[in-house]
């Protein structure tokens, strides 16, 4: 019997439709010679501290780092009933097919049930990039070797393994010191969410460190053959500061009154620049989240939950966890199967095909810039639009958009920018003349939205010389802007590009501006841990980090937080899927740093905010406000070798 292992029950069925599988069997549909079953996500986690020994159930300094001489994994208990099942096929197995999602989580949730049970029989992988069944059936028409996909495994179980390290050991060694301090609340530090947690903090920090300036802006209407036209006033360098903002009122106020009194303005000079904007790519996971977030408000979990639905549900996009825009060449074949699949899904689109050009062979075809997976398109069977909700067809119409994008012509434009003189003072006005809409009458990308007006103004004919008469001069009180607060589009695309943030020279030369901290599948889940657990806090669209957040970040050790170190850490774990770092190496790197990080900080005294109680009874040590089923009390700090305890009245409890 030959074993289709799949990753979810809704994509077993679609692969056994496929396979001839119908008949329904404990947790399975059996065919003639092929049997189809599935997880339930992860099946299997990495065992707590305690499995490795009864003393690690209470929380010790005495007891860290806790490092694992071998690696244990158990069955989730709510989803043993299915584990049971899997052991059992793979008992009877005489070959499998990995059939989990094409990615290096969907590798592991295969491989350690595999490694769990013992199966040392031949492996083969389905590399599905859509379920939709021609996709399914192309894909069964190629497997891959089960060697091709091994080191996927490696590099998932070395970020499972680094999480466990880093989670089980600094979350109770930083817990224990702010217990010591009289912190009474868990200080949980994760690999990727702490250097995450630290990129909202520092983004709090710099709004909350701001200072706003005035600065002074004079705005000139001009006409010239009867059209309208505004230019701004350019300060003088003596009065300009970094940004060539005018900071001196004085300063303005003369400019605008020399301005208004001056009856034309001279052209100087002015310099014509022809632009070509290509379509924009198709969406990877994140760009999607990010686009999401600005257009339609919806947080990074809630796209990803649309997209996986869109994928599996639907069927009417592809493989939504994808890092990569590109699409390879071979798929160019499919484009009128596509443009079929999408007219049938929306008959309405018809005007819009009208424009498009189907032998236009973009930027999105290419085979060098293709990774394990392809960008997110439409497949090619179609979609039933009434069964989607209001938000999941919004996304689609997304995705849809940037695929058709790619047979419209590139959007062409002027760029006019002009110098001015009137008396003394100079002025200077900029212009844009739209050639060719192109792509940009389906996608409204609002590119300019952060731009001024007059950028988009269309000038009047003008050369040098030309005289311009002023019609007024407006003088603007204006003051410099705080940072905006994060939006969990905007963290995504920070954790995706955090190359940019690193400031030490030395990470910055080690890192690949393509790496960034967590991967597409896991940022979504990053975010929404962060929330649950109190430390970012959502208010409408903004994130801002709680009181226990900035704690946390002040308190752990900088390399512990740094975006830079953790992105490095991802990129060793590409080294490990390219073969050229092993899972051993990589751990034992972990572990010597981990036991470095615990004996430096197991003396810190954490600075964090606590409420001043009364001295142990016992011991005379100070003690910390702790919740009992009674209510709060007063417990010592040298719990649980001093158990001291002192009741708080009920009329000094805080409400």
């Amino acid at each position: 019997m030959r074993l289709f292992l799949c990753e979810k029950p809704s994509q077993g069925r679609d692969i056994a439709k496929v396979l001839g599988a119908t008949r329904r069997g404990d947790g399975c549909l059996i065919g003639t010679e092929t049997t189809v079953s599935w997880c339930i996500g992860h099946l299997l986690e990495t065992a707590s501290p305690e499995a490795y020994g009864e003393q690690f159930k209470s929380w010790s300094l005495d007891h860290l780092p806790i490092i694992p001489a071998q690696w244990m994994v158990e069955v989730k208990p709510k989803t043993a009933a299915q584990f049971k099942v899997i052991k059992r096929l793979l008992s009877e197995a005489s070959a499998v097919v990995i059939a989990t999602d094409a990615d290096r989580e969907g590798e592991m949730i295969a491989r350690e049930l595999l490694e769990l049970c013992k199966y040392r029989g031949p492996v083969q992988r389905l590399w599905l990039s859509a379920l939709n069944e021609a996709s399914i059936r192309n894909a069964l028409s190629s497997l891959k070797s089960g060697q091709e996909t091994f080191l996927l495994y490696h590099s998932a179980l070395a970020r499972s393994r680094a999480d466990w390290l880093i989670g089980m050991n600094l979350s109770r060694l930083f817990t224990l010191l702010g217990r010591r301090a009289g912190y009474d609340g868990v200080l949980s530090v994760g690999r990727v969410q702490t250097p995450t947690l630290r990129l909202v903090v520092d983004r709090d920090r710099a709004i909350a460190s701001f200072i706003s300036v005035p600065y002074w802006e004079v705005e000139v209407h001009l006409s010239s053959m009867g059209q309208p036209f505004i230019a701004s006033w350019l300060p003088p360098s003596s009065g300009q500061d970094e940004a060539g903002r005018c900071l001196q009122q004085a300063l303005a106020i003369q400019a605008a009154q020399e301005i208004s009194s001056g009856k034309t303005a001279t052209v100087l000079s002015l310099q014509t620049e022809r632009f070509r904007e290509p379509p924009p790519l198709p969406f990877d996971l994140s760009t999607l989240q990010e686009v999401c977030s600005r257009k339609l408000g919806l947080g990074a979990q809630e796209t990803l939950n649309i997209a996986q639905a869109l994928y599996e549900t639907h069927k009417a996009t592809t493989y939504p966890r994808s890092d990569c825009r590109y699409l390879p060449e071979s798929m160019f074949n499919e484009v009128p199967a596509v443009f079929d699949a999408l007219l049938k899904t929306d008959p309405a689109l018809q005007p819009t095909f009208g424009r498009l050009d189907r032998s236009l062979h973009s930027r999105v075809w290419n085979d060098a810039k293709v990774t394990a997976h392809h960008g997110i398109i439409p497949t090619t069977e179609p979609a039933n639009l009434a069964r989607m909700s209001e938000q999941e067809r919004q996304v689609y119409e997304l995705i849809r958009s940037h695929y058709l994008a790619q047979f419209l012509p590139h959007h062409e434009f002027d760029r006019t920018q002009v110098e001015l003189k009137c008396g003394t003072e100079r002025l200077t006005a900029v212009g844009k003349q739209i050639l060719i809409q192109g792509w940009k009458g389906l996608l409204y990308e609002n590119t300019e939205e952060d731009e001024p007006s007059q950028k988009h103004q269309v000038l009047p004919v003008l050369q040098q010389g030309t005289q311009c008469a002023v019609n007024d001069a407006e003088l603007k009180s204006v003051r410099t802007a705080a940072p905006k607060p994060l939006t969990e589009g905007d963290l995504i695309k920070a954790m995706k590009n955090v190359a940019k943030l690193v400031n030490d020279p030395r990470l910055k030369q080690k890192l690949r501006d393509t790496t960034g901290i967590g991967t597409e599948a896991t940022r979504a889940g990053i975010i929404k841990g962060l929330i649950d657990r109190g430390y970012l806090l959502k208010k409408k669209r903004a994130l801002m980090a709680s009181a226990a957040a900035h704690t946390l970040i002040e308190a752990v050790p900088a390399a512990v937080a740094d975006p830079g170190m953790t992105a490095i850490w991802e990129q060793a774990l590409d080294e490990i899927e390219a073969g050229r770092l092993t899972l051993d190496a990589f751990v034992a790197k972990q572990a010597n740093w981990i036991a470095q990080l615990v004996e430096q900080c197991g003396a810190l005294t954490l600075a964090v905010p606590v409420e001043a109680g009364p001295t142990c009874p016992i011991c005379n040590a100070s003690m910390r406000r702790r919740k009992g089923k009674s209510g709060p009390f007063w417990s010592c700090t040298h719990y649980p070798d001093c158990k001291g305890t002192v009741p708080i009245r009920k009329d000094t409890r805080r409400s």
